[in-house]
């Protein structure tokens, strides 16, 4: 959603000034007001004297954003979250190679009826990489069938040591490598985080 703002903040008993920040999955206050409030977790959102209001949990609070900020806000927040499927750019018309094991059923029912078995024929792929070897077994495979595009799928906060699941630099860094460019990131559950890497064509 990408929505950043200084302002002055109630949250709860605590009054300060903060920068709000509304993100595709929480609001984060930083400042004199140190809050992060999933977005499953906020309802009861209006706009009254320039002020965003609503409830998280069992604490209210209030954004002094002025009323026209106010409302943008509240826009966004009451907009319908782009499902993880959207997030992928999951469709049938659309389809997706899967290079591993999906064992996430979060991410199982995104790909339900998008997956095609004929690399060649995929608009991008779907990487899983959980285990030390996926990462180089990917890069075989994308040397021998290019993919216009690749989701690589890892573990969040994987560091990518030796022997380990590989981490967001490993991968980053191999796929750069490999003619790979990250343009894109997404949450995919509790325990999975994904980057999209597009082709890279120097000539283009």
């Amino acid at each position: 959603m990408g929505r950043v703002a200084n302002c002055h903040c109630r949250a709860g008993p605590d009054s300060g000034t903060a920068k709000a920040l509304l993100e595709s999955n929480e609001v984060i206050l930083r400042g004199a007001i140190q809050r992060r409030y999933p977005l499953t977790s906020i309802a009861q959102i209006q706009v009254r004297g320039g002020e965003l209001q609503f409830r998280a949990g069992n604490e209210a609070v209030a954004l002094e954003l002025g009323a026209e900020e106010a409302a943008a806000w509240a826009r966004k927040l009451l907009k319908p979250p782009p499902s993880l499927a959207d997030r992928l750019g999951v469709r049938p018309d659309q389809p997706t190679f899967v290079f591993g094991q999906v064992q996430d059923p979060v991410l199982a029912s995104a790909l339900q009826g998008a997956v095609t078995s004929p690399a060649g024929q995929a608009r991008q792929w779907l990487a899983v990489l959980l285990k030390a070897s996926d990462l180089q077994d990917l890069l075989q495979a994308l040397q021998a069938t290019p993919a216009p595009a690749v989701w690589a799928v890892y573990r969040k906060g994987g560091r990518g040591e030796q022997g380990a699941a590989p981490g967001d630099a490993q991968v980053r860094e191999a796929l750069r490598a490999a003619g790979y460019r990250d343009h894109k990131t997404s949450a995919v559950s509790d325990t999975l985080t994904a980057t999209r890497y597009a082709r890279f064509n120097p000539a283009a």
